[in-house]
């Protein structure tokens, strides 16, 4: 698995104002979409395109246009959805499918509870979406997931990640096919007791939707 830690003054502008628990649900919304806007930049480096044939208003040239199946975003509901608005900004044109999974607060294990994903996805390059790797079962079972339904490419993207979480998935992936790659805004000191990122930003699904 790559690990590809976004360091960029903008990146950690915005990931200070999400940690400070003073900022309010409207304003954090507003700054994890614009996050994942500079992430997914960082995340598309590799995505399948293929030659296009144009005529400019001076002359023919050829481009690049994005390859056939068009990229696949998976957000992890329901902390995922918040990040969507942000991915599909930098590749309008791709699919959405989408995976339910909780983490077990006694376990700490994840459950997939629903899925709108296709069941074969050969030859797809896949971005999943969830905000905090933290004991990193949440993102490893998604990973396991779509691997197994054939995804070619996967690459998941999150606004902070825990050292933990980082060794579950380079562990627990070792024998997946598929090449991983881990795009994260930051990599934070550790996990508490009860599997929360430290420094971290809280529970990220409460912050974006509130306490429900």
């Amino acid at each position: 698995m790559r690990v590809h830690v976004a360091d960029h003054p903008l990146i950690a502008h915005k990931l200070t104002y999400l940690r400070d628990k003073r900022t309010d649900t409207p304003t954090f919304r507003r700054l994890a979409d614009e996050l994942v806007t500079l992430l997914a930049y960082e995340a598309t480096r590799e995505v399948r395109v293929t030659p296009f044939d144009i005529e400019t208003p001076v002359g023919p040239t050829t481009g690049i246009h994005l390859a056939t199946p068009k990229p696949l975003v998976v957000p992890i509901l329901r902390a995922g959805l918040g990040m969507l608005d942000g991915m599909m900004r930098m590749l309008p044109t791709a699919e959405v499918g989408f995976l339910g999974m909780v983490r077990n607060e006694e376990t700490l294990e994840a459950h997939t509870y629903t899925n709108r994903l296709p069941d074969d996805l050969s030859n797809r390059q896949c971005y999943v979406l969830d905000p905090m790797l933290a004991t990193g079962g949440t993102l490893a079972a998604a990973v396991h997931f779509l691997a197994e339904r054939g995804a070619h490419d996967i690459t998941a993207i999150t606004l902070l990640s825990a050292p933990e979480g980082i060794e579950r998935l380079e562990r627990e992936l070792a024998e997946v096919a598929a090449p991983v790659t881990l795009v994260t805004g930051a990599i934070d000191e550790r996990l508490n007791e009860h599997g929360y990122i430290v420094p971290g930003l809280g529970d990220a699904g409460d912050r974006l939707y509130g306490i429900v």
